[in-house]
């Protein structure tokens, strides 16, 4: 076993850990109500501080994220971690060229400022699935996107703001810039870091608008909600 892959596997195997820096406790597993709390307080976060992320907090993320659901256990993903600031500089100026090139004089302004704050985090993860999987449609319909949402429920469990980024920054980028070879299909890529400010609190439609019992005879359709960009 190499020395990098055996660092992983312990640190993933600690249990708990401390916080990102001015961080509430989040998550318990002995605390049903701090866990949940993760879920209610979890955000779209769209520019970051440019604090680093502590490789052991990394590592757990990165290890709940892996424990999703999976079809015929086939576990088909690849966390592709990126870093290296070239890289990433690398893609913000791709994928500003491409906002600068498709987006209205008008709005171009407005929409450059919007993407580059996408690029002010230390890390992100392109969440991938092998297509050489048994189950590879069924993966990246399901398997993938889960996985991508228990990265992103870890992460604010420690303190960080995630993105659940497709178009934000485009899968063509990443996969010119970081090399990443056709037998993989990305679901999303997400900043991860400390907020350079936690956005308000998004309204959630009520629970009872949503849930229905036994049947969705007399439940009404849900109304359109204002766009939340």
């Amino acid at each position: 076993m190499s020395t990098s892959r055996r660092k992983l596997l312990q640190l993933a195997s600690i249990a708990g850990g401390t916080l990102a820096a001015g961080a509430a406790p989040l998550g318990s597993a002995d605390d049903p109500a701090a866990l949940l709390a993760v879920f209610a307080k979890r955000q779209t976060v769209r520019r970051y501080k440019p604090d680093p992320v502590p490789e052991e907090h990394l590592l757990k993320i990165l290890d709940a994220a892996r424990r999703g659901p999976t079809c015929m256990n086939q576990q088909p993903w690849t966390f592709l971690v990126v870093r290296d600031k070239a890289k990433i500089d690398a893609m913000k100026k791709r994928t500003l060229d491409l906002v600068a090139k498709f987006v209205s004089a008008d709005k171009k302004e407005a929409a450059l400022h919007f993407t580059e704050g996408y690029f002010t985090a230390p890390v992100y993860v392109v969440v991938l699935v092998d297509t050489g999987c048994p189950c590879t449609g069924y993966a990246q319909r399901h398997d993938g996107p889960i996985a991508a949402g228990y990265l992103m429920l870890a992460a604010r469990a420690f303190g960080y703001g995630t993105a659940y980024l497709t178009d934000g920054i485009p899968e063509q980028v990443t996969r010119e810039v970081l090399a990443i070879p056709s037998q993989y299909q990305r679901i999303c890529i997400t900043p991860i870091g400390v907020p350079d400010h936690w956005p308000p609190q998004v309204p959630k439609r009520m629970l009872e608008e949503m849930a229905a019992y036994e049947t969705l005879e007399g439940h009404p359709a849900l109304k359109a909600l204002p766009y939340n960009p």
